[in-house]
């Protein structure tokens, strides 16, 4: 059945909204450029993208509400519906899987209750499997909200959905402090972080997406320290189970083609045979 046009905002959401996309829309030369922020907008005020929010973006832009629903959908950070503050997506991609990705996606399910794209009764909790984050060397990884928490296990997971739940203050592993999903919206919409010492705690890589710069550069690579699989080393928050200076938590180093002669890679056989 077709669908009633889509409610209007409140006056004064409105007023303020449109200020705000006013000065996105001033940093483009041409104005449907600004309709990946806007989006970003207007989920910072709801906390998902709405018909409401995509008809605004439609009339600031002189688009139409197909045009905008067409870019809203094709993005996965756009989210479609109602959900948490926190957003805990975990990586299922290829590395992250074999790594424990999959392992730590169930127990979340199987803890909080939830399914894929599903949101906790109390509306603190949105969890999703979600594809690569480019962050392999980090593997399994956990992102709230769009900060990295690195190389997780299905134990320090759970501890953390835990105390996101509970209102306790979560620090990522690396990444600026963890806001609500809102909040992150309004970031990403091109608005500052206000909050004092956030942009500083930012940071850069670390050692494991490095070490391939130090070594072209002639430097010495800090020593691998391997940590055994579910145990967190000495001194490590309850969820970095990856100290900055590690290479990796749980990965020891695996028999190559070149490391094991028993296995070598490439055909074994002479050509046609």
């Amino acid at each position: 059945m077709p669908q009633l046009p889509a409610p209007a905002y409140p006056a004064e959401v409105r007023a303020r909204l449109e200020a705000d996309a006013k000065e996105v829309i001033a940093r483009y030369p041409g104005s449907r450029s600004a309709l990946l922020p806007l989006l970003h907008l207007v989920q910072s005020e709801e906390g998902y993208v709405s018909r409401t929010g995509m008809a605004f973006c439609a009339e600031l832009l002189g688009l139409t509400t197909a045009e905008v629903t067409a870019v809203a959908t094709f993005y996965t950070m756009y989210r479609r519906r109602p959900s948490g503050d926190y957003q805990v997506g975990v990586c299922t991609n290829t590395l992250c899987a074999v790594m424990g990705g999959d392992a730590i996606f169930d127990r979340l399910k199987e803890h909080l209750g939830v399914g894929n794209d599903e949101t906790t009764e109390d509306g603190k909790v949105t969890l999703e499997h979600i594809e690569c984050n480019a962050a392999c060397d980090f593997a399994p990884v956990v992102m709230v909200n769009w900060e990295f928490f690195d190389n997780q296990t299905p134990e320090s997971a759970t501890r953390l959905v835990d105390d996101l739940i509970a209102g306790r203050t979560v620090e990522p592993t690396r990444g600026a402090p963890l806001c609500t999903y809102k909040e992150t919206a309004r970031i990403l919409a091109g608005f500052p972080d206000e909050r004092p010492g956030a942009v500083e705690a930012t940071g850069g890589a670390g050692p494991a997406s490095l070490i391939g710069l130090r070594l072209a550069k002639g430097e010495e690579p800090h020593p691998r320290v391997v940590a055994p699989r579910g145990e967190r080393p000495t001194g490590a928050q309850p969820h970095d189970p990856s100290p900055s200076g590690h290479l990796s938590s749980h990965d020891a180093p695996q028999q190559t083609s070149a490391s094991d002669p028993d296995h070598p890679a490439g055909p074994i056989a002479e050509e046609g045979e």
